[in-house]
């Protein structure tokens, strides 16, 4: 049961600073977006769910995440208002959450 939170937590905090250390290379993988100030908000929000992740390893927490955000990946990036990049975000967050499982 530590290997889920573990993962989900590293690979969370990870992507969620991303784009508040480097937005300039977090944009050039993801495409172009119109209010950065909401993409590092939603970056810092994911590295928190991470850390929390990590210290209360919370299994409604995990999978509720990772279905969310692995949805929200096939919805837009289906609709084509987000990059095709995010089709593989949605496969790591369906791993994430198949761990929990």
């Amino acid at each position: 049961m530590r290997i889920a939170p573990t993962a989900q937590g590293v690979f969370y905090i990870a992507t969620g600073l991303w784009p508040i250390l480097h937005l300039r290379s977090f944009l050039r993988v993801t495409g172009p977006k119109r209010d950065t100030w909401l993409v590092q908000t939603l970056g810092g929000l994911i590295a928190a769910v991470g850390a929390a992740l990590l210290v209360d390893k919370s299994r409604t927490l995990g999978i509720a995440s990772a279905m969310t955000l692995g949805v929200a990946d096939v919805t837009f990036a289906g609709k084509g208002r987000i990059s095709p990049v995010y089709f593989a975000d949605a496969v790591a967050e369906g791993a994430l959450a198949a761990l929990w499982l």
